[in-house]
């Protein structure tokens, strides 16, 4: 029932940007509850990002998986993680914390194992990790967990008007960039004064990475990493005594309520350009259809302000060079529209196939450059 997340793009609906050669989005598609929409932006030289929705008629699932060091480990959540919580809450006869964990962690030990038989042609995969942001909706009842700092944000009408809307915050940010998750990490640590260290303008674990959870990023969580002779031969070896990161993740529970009016799931990319506050007012003001790369372009546009740029001029600036501008950015709206008919006037039945799943290209740069050849990825 989830083969079509394990397939190509060929087999998801999805169209390429016309206007920007890195940008691929998927405008408006419903799903049992309403309709979602898609966006996604590639900066670095390979698309760290990735993004999908799984629907049906029992359950949504929504993930945003944000990579480091590669796209690696996020291309490898893409193909293993909703397949788990399909399987956990089957077993476990619905969605719950506990199967959500079950997931979360055997997620995580497959691509240990997938480390292990991959070190000797590419003792790097050891230092390749990804944030992973996943929102499950089941019988009303939200789930948010993470790892990292990719965001959730609800948007929701205030008890007294229908024309004014607040954003709040549904999951926790894992970077030690926050005090408070700085202050954790040290006190899991007291052994440890460089557990965390403020370099290059930010505070930074090990002075590496700034997020404090995530599924892979294997050498700072297995000492035995380190003394690798092979992986030593890639990078300098972080002495470790015990795991400097987690892959045990955040989980929110909440019931869906009457004013609850939208869900945006996004990787850092956009949150570092702008606030949940505006990010909610976009989506409250503007029409469903693009909703998501409205967000993408207007956190470019934040961007480009603070170098004295143009979006134009970023959109003609090729992969790699451009992540000096502004990271991978992936956005996932999600409308909740808490009734049989949505806004759109279909019935709550009437989704594309009782089963559908929608994924982001692995490489949106060779999509599009597929797309001006002659051979367009397009409807399935």
């Amino acid at each position: 029932m989830l083969e079509r997340c394990r397939q190509p793009l060929e087999r998801c609906f999805g169209i390429g940007d016309g206007g920007d050669g890195l940008m691929w989005h998927m405008d408006l598609k419903p799903y049992a509850s309403g309709d979602y929409s898609i966006a996604v932006v590639q900066a670095n030289s390979s698309l760290e990002d990735q993004g999908q929705v799984f629907a049906s008629p029992s359950a949504t699932y929504v993930g945003v998986y944000d990579g480091h060091g590669g796209p690696e480990a996020s291309r490898f959540i893409t193909h293993r993680l909703f397949p788990f919580l399909q399987k956990f809450s089957t077993e476990e006869g619905g969605l719950s914390e506990e199967v959500i964990k079950k997931a979360f962690d055997a997620t995580e030990e497959e691509f240990l194992h997938l480390v292990k038989r991959s070190l000797p042609a590419k003792p790097q995969i050891a230092s390749v990790g990804s944030c992973c942001l996943v929102g499950a909706i089941s019988d009303d009842v939200l789930y948010v967990a993470n790892l990292g700092d990719s965001r959730a944000v609800l948007g929701r009408r205030t008890s007294d008007s229908n024309s004014t809307v607040v954003a709040e915050r549904l999951s926790t940010d894992h970077n030690v960039a926050v005090e408070e998750v700085r202050k954790e990490v040290k006190e899991l640590h007291p052994d440890d004064s460089h557990v965390v260290v403020y370099t290059h303008g930010v505070w930074r674990i090990k002075g590496i990475i700034q997020v404090s959870r995530s599924i892979g990023d294997v050498y700072l969580k297995k000492p035995e990493f380190n003394r690798d002779p092979l992986f030593q031969q890639f990078g300098i070896p972080i002495p470790l005594k015990r795991a400097v990161m987690t892959a045990e993740p955040s989980i929110l529970v909440r019931r869906l309520e009457p004013q609850d009016m939208f869900l945006i799931f996004a990787s850092d990319g956009l949150w570092e350009q702008l606030s949940d506050k505006a990010a909610v007012e976009i989506v409250f003001k503007n029409p469903r259809i693009g909703i998501a790369k409205r967000l993408v372009r207007a956190a470019i546009q934040e961007a480009a302000k603070k170098r004295e740029m143009r979006y134009d001029d970023i959109k003609k600036i090729g992969k790699g060079i451009r992540r000096h501008f502004h990271d991978d950015i992936t956005v996932i709206v999600i409308y909740l529209d808490h009734s049989q008919a949505s806004l759109n006037g279909r019935s709550k039945h009437h989704i594309p196939s009782p089963f559908d799943c929608t994924t982001v290209p692995v490489d949106i740069f060779s999509l599009n450059s597929d797309e001006e050849d002659g051979s367009p990825h397009g409807i399935n």
